[in-house]
């Protein structure tokens, strides 16, 4: 991979009935059925809305035998109306299922965390050596008669980690850490390997982005030092719904696109399923537009590691950098003074003053505390107007600085003026690649001045915005370089309070800076025994105040207690409206009727959240 600049990770080509991936093919696009897998005509249904919307994948639960074996019969309805979609069964706790859906389904997905070992319960297990190395001949001698199944079959399989599924095994050992999750999928992989079954796909995901992200790195590197290069299915788990899940998703999808990696891509929304297919069309294109760019001549920091990043070392400019949180400045150029006080920026960027025949395209930001539609505190000034900075008294000031501005003048300025804060500004088609060579750049210099990163769009939809921008921060924040966004929509089709909500979002997602409520909901599908879109609405319209909070709402138990481990409370689905709700990891009471459960789990926030009320 070359960091600097963009270019598509070369995997291994993996047949999937009638439509490949990996390879030269497409970054392939899929989503999942929320209908119960023995409802044959509500289950087509479905996957053809998700076809017609783009997805050229349709997975479908597969709880028993029974589902398993109605595969058959979902695959002749489309089959027969034309439909020729790959089906991907996903199996969990059962191989047995695994071994009778890979008769009838193109692809397989079974999950290391619960096909042999026993479900997650967070017990503390001991291993020695040799029990553990009995526990992997386990896996071996249920899976390869699988393999042997798929072989014969010419069914694909996906080897899908989780993160909230992780086997106690895998956690006796390693620890609820990327390394574990990496080596939960290892160990199918190199069976793969020995058995010569290159039909496989990989996915390793998380709800929280950066376990997502620096996971997927970590997986990547390891399959390279064995040499393979099987591909990648690459998402988000339980991102959510409306904006938050767009903003989640783009974050952590799109700063792995950005580097090259990922073959198949699914947005996990709460919402329709055919909702998904059109905002993992948009970030799949966006990131392509970036192909054969310019070259970017970056040179990567000693200090830096990217699979284990860290936050850049800078020195605090009042509020920006050093140990603070991210600013937001926002860009109000016409002065409209509207904000919402719960996504009210730091500063206010209030463009370029007229030219004068000392200092030239001279711009001020304002603190936004104090700001009332004027420009009246801190100068920013551009690269070419280095001597107004030197002459300039004020406390703070900022730079906008483009990669090729990075002149050895500029470098020595900004040694000489600790004070001043850098705006990262790019034109490039990779805009990406020269923020990263501008933070190398200073870090290679032994300057330690902060970095605001200033992205600018021409967008008339918000959620267009909200794609582009996250899959455009990603990788930024991931890489530790972030210290602020100035995010600026040129024209008045998005209301500045949106852009503004918008750049808050994406700090949110990017587990750098919280402004509101956090909520982890699955996507549904056949498991589901609840309206989970309802239910989303009930519980945000009642908990969206309590800033900081993380809720988890989860159709099933398989992902459940696990993936939402960090959240404070949660809300799972136990059974056919039947639901337990979870403060921490601890179960405190179970199967609720659905009808009552909303209401209990409110009063169980307010009664341990006091100050939230």
């Amino acid at each position: 991979m070359d960091y600097f600049n963009y270019s598509r990770r070369q995997a291994n080509e993996v047949y999937v009935g009638a439509t490949p991936m990996g390879g030269t093919n497409p970054i392939r696009l899929q989503s999942m059925t929320n209908t119960p897998t023995m409802d044959t005509d509500a289950c087509a249904e479905q996957a053809k809305r998700i076809i017609g919307a783009g997805g050229e994948y349709v997975r479908l639960t597969t709880q028993g035998v029974r589902e398993a074996e109605n595969l058959k019969n979902i695959n002749i309805v489309l089959r027969s109306q034309g439909y020729t979609a790959p089906l991907v069964a996903d199996v969990h706790f059962n191989p047995k299922v695994a071994d009778v859906a890979a008769l009838y389904a193109e692809k397989v997905r079974i999950n290391p965390g619960n096909y042999v070992d026993s479900p997650r319960t967070f017990k503390k297990l001991e291993y020695t050596d040799e029990e553990y190395a009995q526990e992997i001949g386990k896996i071996r001698e249920r899976f390869v008669p699988f393999l042997n199944i798929c072989k014969e079959n010419h069914t694909a399989i996906r080897i899908g980690v989780n993160h909230g599924s992780l086997s106690d095994r895998i956690m006796s050992r390693y620890g609820d850490t990327p390394e574990g999750m990496v080596e939960s999928c290892m160990e199918f992989l190199r069976i793969c390997v020995e058995e010569n079954f290159m039909n496989v796909v990989i996915s390793i995901k998380a709800s929280n982005t950066v376990v997502m992200v620096k996971t997927v790195r970590l997986l990547v590197e390891q399959m390279d030092k064995e040499q393979m290069a099987f591909p990648l299915h690459l998402g988000v788990t339980e991102a959510g719904d409306g904006e938050d899940g767009r903003i989640k998703s783009a974050l952590g999808i799109g700063a792995l696109l950005a580097d090259g990696l990922g073959d198949t891509i699914r947005v996990s929304l709460s919402e329709a399923p055919e909702a998904e297919i059109p905002v993992a069309r948009k970030l799949v294109n966006h990131i392509l537009k970036r192909e054969n760019h310019p070259y970017i001549p970056g040179a990567e920091s000693p200090d830096f590691c990217y699979t284990n990043p860290v936050r850049r070392h800078t020195v605090a400019v009042r509020n920006i950098g050093g140990e603070q949180l991210p600013v937001v400045i926002s860009a109000r150029l016409t002065g409209n003074m509207d904000v919402n006080e719960q996504f009210k920026p730091d500063y206010i960027y209030c463009g370029l003053s007229k030219p004068t025949s000392v200092r030239s395209d001279i711009g001020y930001i304002v603190d936004a505390a104090v700001w009332d539609g004027s420009c009246n505190t801190w100068p920013a000034f551009n690269t070419e107007q280095l001597i107004g900075l030197h002459h300039c008294n004020a406390a703070m000031k900022f730079l906008f600085v483009t990669y090729m501005g990075l002149s050895d003048e500029t470098l020595a300025c900004l040694k000489l003026h600790p004070e001043t804060v850098v705006v990262a500004q790019s034109n490039h088609p990779n805009r990406l690649g020269e923020f990263r060579g501008i933070a190398h750049q200073l870090m290679n210099e032994g300057i330690y001045n902060p970095i605001v990163f200033f992205q600018f769009y021409q967008e008339e939809e918000v959620e267009d915005l909200q794609i582009k921008s996250a899959a455009d921060m990603g990788a930024l924040i991931f890489d530790g370089f972030c210290d602020g966004i100035l995010l600026y929509n040129h024209g008045n089709a998005i209301p500045d309070m949106k852009v503004d909500e918008t750049a808050f979002g994406i700090l949110q997602a990017g587990r750098i800076r919280t402004s509101k409520t956090e909520y982890i909901s699955c996507p549904g599908c056949g498991r589901t025994m609840y309206d989970l879109e309802a239910t989303i609405s009930r519980i945000k319209a009642a908990t969206s105040h309590m800033k900081g909070l993380k809720i988890g709402i989860m159709g099933c138990i398989v992902n459940g207690p696990g993936e939402m481990a960090d959240a404070d409370y949660g809300y799972v689905g136990a059974g056919r409206g039947k639901i337990s709700l979870y403060r921490k990891k601890e179960c405190i009471e179970k199967n609720i009727p659905e009808e009552q459960a909303v209401e209990k789990l409110i009063a169980l926030i307010r009664e341990n959240e006091p100050d939230m009320q």
